[in-house]
């Protein structure tokens, strides 16, 4: 009973599960704990020190709240569940983000809020913009682009443009990808604290960025119109227009503002200008509008007044880590350089070793096929030795062939001269004897032209003579005293001359004719014999040309068999060669 009595009580606890941006926790709490307990519990859990920007939200119903720092958890309207679920969220937000946020912790979740806000369109984006402040969400998460590491498609499994961008050209997903890596390409060299802070200081030049939106009415006409809340004041926008503002009221321009109820009341600082009032039906989204209010003007406040010690201390620190990531990157950045180097001196090498392996093989490939061509060309050049010993003897063989083809085209020469000599003379005397004949033929036909004279002659004599005897003895009888006859021998005198010269030239004609008959057939003789001659020379001519062509062709094929092929003879035609003995032997067979 002792032993139990000196055992402490255990503190009653309740479940509690953290949503931050990029993570989730389940801690353990007391009944008794506020909300700064659990609020401080989970900044040391997150490594967070500028806890003025952020806040636990919770659902109520149909709306939202912020876990109140001062009063318990269990007291204020959390959900019964458990564990009870609360979302780790920027609840104030800087006007400078590069100049408020120190710590890369809390710029690292301001980057994953409000890139979902634009993600979800929450905040309002241009196509533009949406893709520039993708290529730096990219370089933030990839880091620096690689094209033989970030290949066509890399992207395809993350989201980065607003569903309202996507629909509004008609783009591929590959078209989007390609162009956002044309900008993320151009980020080379900056690390992910500065790739996030670079997409906040475009986020925050959205009209929409930081903007806390509730639905209000103006008091007299009941008009609906939207409050907006932020870093820099109020603003009175239509319920259809969440860029421009109708109406801006400044921290810096405000005395005062309260509520009562359902009204709220802004009082400007110019007294001279009008009191807003505007109206909220619920008194949840009332105390929520005046909240934030409170903490953005004492933000506001607190911005122009000098930094507090902590966070001048915080401001130091995070310069020197800035300062010390920036040499540990610089020298990464040189030891990356000097391993890519390094790398690509070792590929170099292996590219370099690979080079000689693979000349080293080639000429080992090589050596072996010179070998091998070595061992082929000494046979070829034995085989080649006993060719040329071979072609040598035939050579040789040959060249006594050719100096007896050469003595005997010498005699073949010789003959040919010698016929050649014989052509001309057999030409000569076909010559004289066609002279001959002609003069034969000439004096022929004079002998018979005389021969027909002398026959002319001897008619025409012997008609004189007839007529002479006709036309005398008649006269003389008559007139005169007849002579004494004529003695018979003178009459037979003169007869006998008369016979005797008709006599002479019948002899005559009969020799003529007989020496005409003579020559003729001695001509005849010597043509026959002449022919005779022709046609022996003509078999001469056809036999030497046959000898001629074989000894060609025997030379021709000892000349091929000494170059070491063998060749079809070609036939050589000797027209051109012989066609002087052929008009010859034509002009001979025409005589």
């Amino acid at each position: 009973m002792s032993i139990l009595g000196l055992k402490k009580k255990q503190p009653k606890t309740f479940k509690v599960k953290v949503i931050t941006m990029d993570a989730e926790m389940e801690f353990s709490c007391e009944v008794k704990w506020k909300g700064k307990d659990l609020f401080d519990l989970v900044c040391r859990t997150v490594g967070l020190r500028e806890t003025w920007f952020f806040g636990l939200r919770y659902t109520v119903k149909d709306t939202y709240a912020w876990l109140k720092p001062e009063k318990r958890v269990l007291d204020q309207e959390v959900p019964k569940d458990s564990p009870i679920t609360f979302h780790f969220l920027a609840k104030f937000f800087p006007e400078k983000v590069e100049e408020e946020l120190v710590q890369e912790i809390t710029q690292h979740l301001f980057f994953l809020q409000v890139k979902k806000q634009i993600l979800d369109e929450e905040i309002f984006c241009s196509p533009e913009a949406s893709v520039l402040l993708a290529s730096y969400a990219v370089q933030a998460k990839y880091g620096d682009y690689d094209p033989n590491f970030h290949k066509p498609g890399f992207l395809a499994q993350d989201e980065l443009l607003p569903k309202r961008v996507l629909m509004q050209y008609q783009m591929t997903a590959d078209m989007w990808e390609e162009k956002i890596t044309a900008w993320y390409a151009e980020h080379r060299g900056i690390a992910r604290d500065e790739a996030e802070m670079e997409y906040l200081k475009i986020a925050q030049d959205l009209e929409m960025y930081g903007v806390s939106y509730f639905a209000i009415t103006q008091n007299k006409r009941d008009t609906d119109l939207l409050l907006g809340v932020d870093a820099q004041g109020l603003h009175i926008y239509s319920p259809n227009s969440k860029l421009n503002p109708n109406k801006s009221f400044p921290w810096s321009g405000i005395r005062n503002i309260s509520y009562s109820e359902k009204e709220f009341t802004i009082k400007p600082l110019d007294k001279k200008k009008d009191v807003f009032k505007f109206y909220s039906s619920q008194l949840r989204v009332n105390k929520l509008i005046l909240q934030l209010c409170i903490g953005n003007h004492d933000l506001f406040m607190r911005r122009r007044k000098v930094d507090s010690i902590e966070v001048q201390q915080m401001k130091a620190q995070a310069k020197e880590e800035k300062a010390r990531k920036k040499m540990e990157r610089q020298i990464l950045a040189r030891e990356k350089q000097m391993r890519e180097e390094a790398e690509r001196a070792k590929e170099e090498m292996e590219r370099r070793l690979f080079q000689l392996q693979d000349e080293a093989r080639l000429a080992n490939e090589a050596l072996l096929r010179s070998e091998e061509t070595a061992d082929l060309l000494a046979e070829k050049a034995q085989i080649a030795e006993e060719e040329a010993k071979l072609l040598a003897h035939k050579a040789a063989e040959a060249e006594q062939e050719r100096q007896r083809l050469e003595v005997t085209a010498m005699k073949t020469k010789e003959e040919k001269r010698l016929m050649e000599q014989k052509m001309r003379e057999a030409e000569q005397l076909a010559g004289k004897l066609v002279e001959q004949s002609e003069r034969r033929l000439k004096e022929a036909d004079h002998l018979k032209q005389d021969l027909t004279e002398a026959k002319d002659a001897e008619r025409r004599a012997k008609q004189k003579l007839l007529e002479i005897t006709k036309t005398t003895y008649p006269l003389i009888a008559a007139y005169s005293t007849p002579p004494a006859p004529p003695e018979p021998a003178d009459i037979a005198y003169e007869a006998a001359s008369m016979n005797s010269r008709l006599d002479f030239k019948d002899s005559d004609m009969k020799r003529l004719s007989m020496e005409i008959e003579r020559e003729r057939l001695e001509y005849m003789e010597k043509s026959k014999h002449l022919q005779d001659q022709l046609k022996e020379l003509k078999s001469e001519i056809e036999s030497l040309k046959l000898e001629e062509q074989q000894q060609q062709a025997s030379l021709y094929s000892l000349h091929s068999e000494a170059r070491g092929y063998v060749q079809e003879p070609v036939y050589i035609p000797h027209s051109n060669r012989n066609s002087a003995y052929m008009s010859q032997m034509a002009f001979f067979e025409e005589v």
